[in-house]
């Protein structure tokens, strides 16, 4: 896999064909600048035909040529560093009017051009989608997110909410992107139940620009980030959850044949699994991955035990356990820090 950014840098070799061929987004008013990440750039227009075959074919001949099957589109909403969407206009119209369209016509570039190649099954990772990325191959994650709890809860609420929009192939980085010390025990928790929940999502995927970095290199890459980076206690859970993923591998690979079939979400609200269940079209910190596994993600620090609302109409097994329980009832059960709540339906 190979980052690739729709920025193009004035310094580009690329640049200046763009610009006389008209396949940069243009700017209204003001310098032809879209943001600042080391040195002056701008986007490539991803609504403009001509633009996503240049993008694509100079993709082809560096990378795709050379064996890379698979993408990182990074920065497709896109990233500007002044936000005035009124400056920018696109092929395809104002930004103001059209601009939602830019990360699908992005992945479309990419996914109309491997497609041509004759390859099968193409899945590329985006930071961004709108209606009718999925149609494109599009793996959405949910960009560069604060290390902190308050996020880890917003990506449940975001990863339910793309699946019942209808893009059902989503992941986030586990432990958030900015911020979080290794060393740091407080971290450390919070990666922990990041991780379990990662689990049980469609991707489960480790990233992350970790502290402490390099001094006097505000752009180098973060601290380490694997699995074996936070401790031996951690290690240890971290491979206890990567096996539980392996077991899965079967069973996830039914859902997203069922995903690409129907459009049925991986992660799936209460209410999605049990519409008659009055109860769960209130509850927000559950969900189904599937129709079979309950999760019950453990959201807050320093939580040790948990409630949990088991929808009526199916019984339900703690995971690893012969205790069943019938549901539409509410139990608490402990969650100590090795250990994320999961039931399966009996």
């Amino acid at each position: 896999m190979v980052s690739i950014w729709p920025t193009v840098e004035t310094t580009s070799v690329n640049y200046k064909e763009m610009l006389e061929r008209g396949l940069l987004i243009r700017h209204d008013r003001g310098l032809r600048i879209a943001m600042q990440c080391d040195g002056d750039i701008t986007h490539f227009d991803a609504t403009n035909p001509e633009a996503q075959k240049f993008i694509w074919q100079t993709a082809k001949k560096n990378y795709y040529d050379k064996g890379i099957k698979v993408f990182w589109l990074d920065e497709a909403e896109p990233e500007y560093s002044i936000y005035d969407f009124d400056i920018y206009r696109y092929h395809a119209g104002p930004n103001m009017q059209i601009g939602n369209i830019f990360p699908k016509e992005y992945a479309r570039a990419f996914y109309e051009g491997m497609e041509a190649e004759g390859q099968k099954n193409i899945v590329n990772l985006l930071r961004c989608a709108w209606a009718g990325s999925q149609k494109y191959g599009a793996l959405v994650w949910s960009g560069d997110i604060a290390s902190s709890w308050s996020s880890f809860r917003n990506q449940l609420a975001a990863g339910l909410n793309m699946g019942l929009a209808g893009i059902p192939w989503w992941t986030t980085d586990i432990g958030g992107f900015h911020g979080g010390n290794p060393d740091d025990p407080a971290f450390r928790e919070l990666f922990t139940r990041w991780f379990q929940w990662g689990t049980f999502c469609p991707v489960m995927r480790l990233h992350g620009d970790r502290e402490p970095k390099p001094e006097g290199q505000p752009t180098a890459s973060g601290s380490d980030n694997e699995v074996w980076s936070y401790g031996e206690e951690i290690y240890e859970i971290c491979k206890k959850y990567i096996n539980i993923r392996e077991e899965l591998r079967d069973y996830t690979r039914s859902l997203m044949k069922e995903a690409h079939e129907k459009g049925s979400p991986v992660i799936r609200t209460l209410f999605y699994e049990f519409p008659e269940d009055k109860a769960a079209w209130d509850i927000e910190t559950e969900y189904m991955f599937g129709s079979k596994y309950l999760v019950v993600p453990v959201l807050e620090a320093g939580q040790r035990k948990i409630t949990a609302y088991l929808p009526s109409g199916a019984s339900w097994k703690s995971w690893g356990e012969d205790e069943v329980y019938e549901g539409g009832k509410t139990v608490e059960v402990a969650c100590p820090i090795e250990t994320m709540p999961v039931f399966v339906k009996a």
